[in-house]
Protein backbone atom coordinates (compact mmCIF):
# COMPACT_ATOMS: atom_id res chain seq x y z
CA UNK A 1 0.00 0.00 0.00
CA UNK A 2 0.50 3.58 -0.52
CA UNK A 3 2.23 6.22 1.38
CA UNK A 4 -1.61 8.21 1.46
CA UNK A 5 -4.79 6.21 1.78
CA UNK A 6 -6.01 5.16 -1.31
CA UNK A 7 -8.38 2.14 -1.01
CA UNK A 8 -6.93 0.22 -3.50
CA UNK A 9 -4.74 -2.83 -3.07
CA UNK A 10 -2.66 -3.27 -6.38
CA UNK A 11 1.03 -3.11 -7.26
CA UNK A 12 2.98 -0.12 -8.16
CA UNK A 13 1.17 2.22 -10.23
CA UNK A 14 -1.98 0.25 -10.86
CA UNK A 15 -2.58 1.56 -7.40
CA UNK A 16 -2.38 4.74 -8.16
CA UNK A 17 -4.44 4.42 -11.59
CA UNK A 18 -7.26 3.58 -9.97
CA UNK A 19 -7.23 6.08 -7.02
CA UNK A 20 -7.66 8.64 -9.06
CA UNK A 21 -9.23 7.96 -12.72
CA UNK A 22 -9.12 11.00 -13.61
CA UNK A 23 -5.16 11.21 -13.62
CA UNK A 24 -5.35 7.62 -14.20
CA UNK A 25 -6.22 7.54 -17.13
CA UNK A 26 -4.59 10.46 -18.98
CA UNK A 27 -1.19 8.33 -17.89
CA UNK A 28 -2.54 5.55 -18.74
CA UNK A 29 -3.32 7.60 -22.69
CA UNK A 30 0.24 8.72 -22.46
CA UNK A 31 1.76 5.55 -21.65
CA UNK A 32 -0.25 3.50 -24.84
CA UNK A 33 0.52 6.48 -27.47
CA UNK A 34 4.01 6.11 -25.87
CA UNK A 35 4.56 2.81 -26.13
CA UNK A 36 2.06 0.98 -28.59
CA UNK A 37 0.84 2.88 -30.93
CA UNK A 38 2.72 3.99 -34.07
CA UNK A 39 5.79 4.60 -33.74
CA UNK A 40 9.19 3.72 -36.47
CA UNK A 41 10.68 2.38 -32.93
CA UNK A 42 8.90 -1.02 -32.12
CA UNK A 43 7.21 -1.54 -29.48
CA UNK A 44 9.71 -3.85 -27.64
CA UNK A 45 12.29 -1.09 -28.56
CA UNK A 46 10.05 1.32 -26.43
CA UNK A 47 9.41 -0.99 -23.48
CA UNK A 48 13.62 -1.47 -23.92
CA UNK A 49 13.94 2.20 -23.36
CA UNK A 50 11.13 2.17 -20.62
CA UNK A 51 12.71 -0.38 -18.29
CA UNK A 52 16.40 0.98 -19.04
CA UNK A 53 15.15 4.42 -17.49
CA UNK A 54 12.95 2.93 -14.78
CA UNK A 55 16.36 0.77 -13.65
CA UNK A 56 18.60 3.88 -13.62
CA UNK A 57 16.16 5.78 -11.55
CA UNK A 58 16.46 2.89 -9.28
CA UNK A 59 12.03 2.15 -9.32
CA UNK A 60 11.74 -1.64 -9.09
CA UNK A 61 7.78 -2.07 -10.13
CA UNK A 62 8.27 0.22 -13.30
CA UNK A 63 11.82 -1.68 -14.61
CA UNK A 64 10.46 -4.91 -13.61
CA UNK A 65 6.73 -4.57 -15.00
CA UNK A 66 8.29 -2.91 -18.35
CA UNK A 67 11.41 -5.78 -18.67
CA UNK A 68 8.64 -8.36 -18.45
CA UNK A 69 6.81 -6.23 -21.92
CA UNK A 70 10.00 -6.39 -23.37
CA UNK A 71 10.68 -9.51 -22.72
CA UNK A 72 7.13 -10.62 -24.20
CA UNK A 73 7.69 -8.61 -27.24
CA UNK A 74 11.07 -9.69 -28.08
CA UNK A 75 10.27 -13.03 -26.39
CA UNK A 76 13.85 -13.85 -25.66
CA UNK A 77 13.57 -15.00 -21.82
CA UNK A 78 14.83 -11.42 -21.25
CA UNK A 79 18.45 -11.70 -22.65
CA UNK A 80 18.07 -8.39 -24.59
CA UNK A 81 17.32 -6.71 -21.30
CA UNK A 82 19.77 -8.03 -19.15
CA UNK A 83 22.58 -7.86 -21.68
CA UNK A 84 21.59 -3.78 -21.89
CA UNK A 85 21.69 -3.72 -18.38
CA UNK A 86 25.10 -5.25 -18.25
CA UNK A 87 26.76 -3.81 -20.48
CA UNK A 88 25.43 -1.60 -23.33
CA UNK A 89 28.17 -2.22 -25.37
CA UNK A 90 28.54 -5.36 -26.08
CA UNK A 91 24.96 -5.93 -25.66
CA UNK A 92 23.12 -8.03 -28.99
CA UNK A 93 21.20 -4.71 -29.70
CA UNK A 94 21.56 -2.52 -33.20
CA UNK A 95 24.58 0.63 -32.82
CA UNK A 96 20.96 2.58 -33.30
CA UNK A 97 19.77 1.06 -30.73
CA UNK A 98 22.53 1.98 -28.08
CA UNK A 99 22.69 5.03 -29.27
CA UNK A 100 19.42 5.77 -28.57
CA UNK A 101 19.88 3.99 -25.28
CA UNK A 102 22.62 6.08 -24.70
CA UNK A 103 20.63 9.66 -25.25
CA UNK A 104 17.34 7.96 -22.88
CA UNK A 105 20.20 7.37 -20.03
CA UNK A 106 21.47 11.47 -20.92
CA UNK A 107 17.47 12.43 -20.46
CA UNK A 108 17.53 10.36 -17.37
CA UNK A 109 19.77 12.39 -15.69
CA UNK A 110 19.20 15.71 -17.17
CA UNK A 111 18.01 16.74 -20.87
CA UNK A 112 20.85 19.63 -20.13
CA UNK A 113 22.97 16.06 -20.24
CA UNK A 114 22.06 15.55 -24.02
CA UNK A 115 24.67 17.36 -26.42
CA UNK A 116 24.28 17.68 -30.09
CA UNK A 117 26.91 14.86 -30.92
CA UNK A 118 24.54 12.21 -28.59
CA UNK A 119 22.10 13.33 -31.11
CA UNK A 120 24.29 13.08 -34.46
CA UNK A 121 25.52 10.05 -33.32
CA UNK A 122 22.01 8.08 -33.23
CA UNK A 123 21.80 10.03 -37.38
CA UNK A 124 25.18 8.44 -37.50
CA UNK A 125 23.88 5.39 -36.91
CA UNK A 126 20.46 5.26 -38.82
CA UNK A 127 17.68 7.06 -36.17
CA UNK A 128 15.41 8.86 -37.38
CA UNK A 129 13.90 12.51 -36.33
CA UNK A 130 11.16 10.69 -35.25
CA UNK A 131 13.25 7.71 -33.29
CA UNK A 132 15.03 10.45 -31.37
CA UNK A 133 12.05 12.43 -30.23
CA UNK A 134 10.49 9.33 -29.08
CA UNK A 135 13.49 8.09 -27.50
CA UNK A 136 13.95 11.48 -25.55
CA UNK A 137 9.92 11.53 -24.59
CA UNK A 138 9.60 7.85 -23.35
CA UNK A 139 12.93 8.50 -20.99
CA UNK A 140 11.11 11.93 -20.33
CA UNK A 141 7.87 10.65 -18.98
CA UNK A 142 9.34 7.81 -17.51
CA UNK A 143 11.12 9.63 -15.39
CA UNK A 144 7.72 11.30 -13.97
CA UNK A 145 6.24 8.02 -13.64
CA UNK A 146 8.91 6.35 -11.38
CA UNK A 147 9.22 9.12 -9.29
CA UNK A 148 5.06 9.02 -8.84
CA UNK A 149 5.35 5.42 -8.08
CA UNK A 150 8.33 5.84 -5.73
CA UNK A 151 7.52 9.18 -4.25
CA UNK A 152 4.08 7.90 -3.07
CA UNK A 153 5.87 4.58 -1.62
CA UNK A 154 3.71 2.04 -4.01
CA UNK A 155 4.32 -1.74 -2.99
CA UNK A 156 6.14 -4.06 -6.06
CA UNK A 157 4.39 -6.67 -6.76
CA UNK A 158 4.88 -10.34 -6.50
CA UNK A 159 8.65 -11.70 -8.57
CA UNK A 160 5.84 -14.25 -9.72
CA UNK A 161 3.47 -11.72 -11.11
CA UNK A 162 5.48 -10.30 -13.35
CA UNK A 163 5.47 -12.05 -16.14
CA UNK A 164 1.96 -12.18 -16.83
CA UNK A 165 1.95 -8.18 -16.95
CA UNK A 166 4.13 -8.14 -19.16
CA UNK A 167 2.51 -10.33 -21.77
CA UNK A 168 -1.16 -7.99 -20.91
CA UNK A 169 1.08 -4.56 -21.41
CA UNK A 170 1.77 -5.58 -24.93
CA UNK A 171 -1.91 -5.49 -25.38
CA UNK A 172 -1.87 -2.10 -24.77
CA UNK A 173 -2.42 0.25 -21.39
CA UNK A 174 -6.12 0.68 -21.04
CA UNK A 175 -7.66 -0.54 -17.94
CA UNK A 176 -11.21 -1.24 -17.32
CA UNK A 177 -12.81 0.27 -15.62
CA UNK A 178 -11.25 3.14 -14.46
CA UNK A 179 -14.27 5.56 -13.66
Amino acid sequence: MAYISTGVNQPGIVELLRYKPSTGNALLNLANTLLIETSPLSSGERELIASYVSYLNECEFCHLSHTAAANAHFNDHGETVNCVIQNIDTANISDKLKALLRIAAKVQQSGKQVLKTDIEKAFENGASDEEIHDTVLIAAAFCMFNRYVDGLGTTPAKAEEYAEMGKRMTQGYKMQPIT
